[in-house]
């Protein structure tokens, strides 16, 4: 398999080409988890995988909790759909608990302090959603130092143990609703049941891909993937590339796709890959350093990081500014400008 070939089978696998979904819940079922930091970047993540959709569609969906925002791996917020909530939590928070003790240590966050806020914060929340910054104010008066650090480690720490997650937003607010509220009871899964279930969704809608972004992109342990893949290995195809096996769930025809697309940043098409050189033309190899432009709205040409972009919105008018690495011709700008204009249709 050529490196051309991966990037068309990803684009294909993540349903940047030739969508089929139509709802936001369903897109995030299928990738199984969508890194979404950047609210309105995630959104509009989701968006270039769905059939017809909208940034109210979107919206809708995530304050009727059809799609709920939580921290659930490496650790950073993600989209999850809620029937996978309770089982990817099992696995995942263990991990990130861990990871978080040293961060704990600095801001002085102690078992005393989070029993205090899950007892205050779980009784304020019986039956309603709060925003975000009530929920700081209610700490701070109950003796709880919870500046914007103290207060982003406590809520996470109670997100992994399933006493909170997202609620629905409030105009521009984002609220938190008790866990059990949000999000449906469903069959516990063992631990090798999971990781399984896990590692399926992410070669099924990520692959081609190798254990070790599987293990980047889950926070899981290398000895979990190497199990699991023992579990999968007769149900997924497999391809070495330069020595490194990648696996996926099943082939494709080598559709066309458009050429061009607008990701927004922390987008799954190179987040979710520890090796992201794949995405890199060996031209642009010291401007397009992966470090970098995870963290930046980027433009993909052929499969390929073309530049930078960002948005500017006045009054009724979108103005896409381009930044690319090289001159761009005229087939690069029209394809670009297509791009543009599903992002208009998107923002209404």
């Amino acid at each position: 398999m050529s490196a051309i070939d991966l990037t068309k089978l990803r684009l294909q696998h993540q349903h940047l080409a030739k969508p089929v979904f139509n709802q936001p819940a369903d897109v995030v079922k299928y990738l199984g988890a969508v890194q979404s930091q950047d609210y309105s970047g995630a959104k509009w993540a989701l968006g270039m995988r769905l059939n017809n959709s909208t940034d109210e569609l979107i919206e809708q969906a995530f304050n009727n909790g059809e799609i709920i925002r939580t921290h659930v791996m490496r650790p950073t917020w993600h989209f999850v759909h809620p029937g996978d909530a309770r089982w990817m939590l099992d696995l995942t928070a263990s991990r990130i608990q861990a990871l978080a003790k040293g961060r704990h240590k600095q801001l002085e966050i102690d078992e005393a302090v989070l029993a205090k806020s899950e007892k205050l914060l779980y009784k304020a929340l019986q039956g309603k959603q709060i925003a975000r910054n009530e929920l700081s104010a209610l700490l701070k008066n109950k003796g709880i130092a919870a500046d914007e650090q103290r207060f982003v480690h406590i809520m996470m720490h109670l997100e992994l143990e399933q006493l909170i997650c997202s609620g629905g937003r409030e105009g521009k607010q984002f609220t938190y609703a008790l866990f059990d509220d949000r999000i449906p009871q469903s069959k516990k899964l063992d631990r090798d049941e999971a990781v399984v279930m896990l590692m399926r969704r992410y070669f099924t809608s990520h692959g081609p891909a190798t254990l070790a972004d599987f293990v980047w992109w889950s926070g899981l342990t290398i000895t979990d993937a190497r199990a699991g893949i023992d579990t999968l290995k007769g149900q997924l195809e497999s391809y070495i590339i330069n020595g490194d096996t990648y696996w996926f769930a099943e082939s494709v025809s080598s559709v066309e796709s458009p050429t061009a697309y607008l990701l927004p940043n922390y987008d799954e098409y190179l987040v979710s890959y520890k090796d992201r050189n794949f995405a890199i033309a060996e031209k642009n190899i010291n401007k397009s350093d992966p470090r970098g432009t995870i963290f930046n709205h980027t433009i993909i040409l052929n499969g390929k990081i073309g530049g930078l972009w960002k948005k500017t919105i006045r009054k009724d008018t979108l103005e896409i500014e381009l930044t690319p690495f090289n001159k761009l011709n005229n087939a690069a700008l029209k394809v670009i400008e297509t791009a543009g204009k599903k992002y208009m249709k998107f923002l209404g």
